[in-house]
């Protein structure tokens, strides 16, 4: 009997089998509802959709008024020492009163001989021709 292999495929329906073995190696194994060591305390860990929800941690708020007057709260970034403290307005130096705090001058207040003036002048020309590239069509 000569059956072709075409004739084979179409009277019987076909199917392959994969039989796949993956190593099981355990040492990327996910730790599944661990402990957390938050505040000196064992806290069990929640677990949402999205995993283990995050323990924020709360920073204490300093509510003394004579200390809020005198001293600069959140200075210290180390974990000796201590904050800075406020000194009277004589120690400071003139300048600091006169810097500018609020948005940056326009380009019409700068000098033209300053870098100042040409990297805001570079950067409104980039603005420009990113907006105009924009309007192109195809």
């Amino acid at each position: 009997m000569n059956i072709s292999a075409f004739t084979l495929f179409r009277l019987r329906p076909f199917s392959l089998k994969f039989n796949l073995n993956f190593p099981c190696n355990n040492y990327a194994k996910k730790d599944s509802g661990g402990v957390s060591m938050v505040g000196g305390a064992l806290k069990k860990k929640k677990m949402g959709k999205m995993g283990p929800a995050v323990e924020k941690k709360v920073l204490p708020v300093e509510t003394d008024p004579k200390k809020l007057v005198s001293i600069v709260c959140g200075s210290n970034i180390f974990k000796t020492g201590e904050d800075v403290k406020i000194r009277p307005m004589e120690e400071y130096p003139d300048w600091l009163w006169n810097l500018r705090t609020g948005p940056a001058p326009p380009l019409e207040e700068l000098d033209p001989e300053s870098k100042q003036y040409w990297r805001k002048l570079k950067k409104l020309a980039m603005k420009r021709n990113n907006k105009l590239s924009q309007l192109k069509q195809f």
